[in-house]
């Protein structure tokens, strides 16, 4: 198997909850790689271009107000199959439907601020990675 990068948020509540220290921990605990990682705090604008895949879609005003509400951790991850490895760390997006031992189960307060965000296929990690992230940010 070949290494693969995928990309990563520590979302605001879990951040502002105190969590980020645990999720990061949990993060290298599964053998994963961070190869880039920043703080920032996302405006209004940022999230709405970061989530314009979902501008159709009932919940992106308060997708976007929520990400721009608070800090958040940006990150790069490495790992074999790190997509899926990721997901499946993080768990299904409601956390009353994660399993036990995921992120969202433990972090998540609601379908909304489910405490973590991480791509779904190589195309949308390219994007998500290329979005916050240049060349020059990231760890060979």
């Amino acid at each position: 198997m070949t290494q693969e990068r995928t990309f990563a948020i520590i979302k605001p509540n879990a951040f502002t909850d105190g969590n980020a220290g645990k999720i990061l921990a949990r993060i290298y605990a599964e053998g994963f790689t961070v190869v880039g990682i920043k703080k920032l705090y996302m405006s209004k604008v940022e999230a709405e271009g970061f989530y314009a895949v979902h501008k159709e879609r009932p919940f992106f005003g308060e997708l976007t107000e929520f990400m721009a509400s608070g800090p958040c951790i940006v990150m790069v991850l490495e790992a074999e199959c790190a997509i899926k490895k990721w997901r499946d760390l993080m768990g299904a997006t409601n956390p009353a439907d994660a399993a036990e031992g995921t992120l969202r189960k433990e972090f998540g307060a609601s379908l909304g601020e489910n405490a973590t965000h991480g791509s779904d296929a190589p195309e949308t990690a390219a994007f998500e990675i290329g979005y916050f992230f240049s060349g020059l940010d990231l760890l060979m």
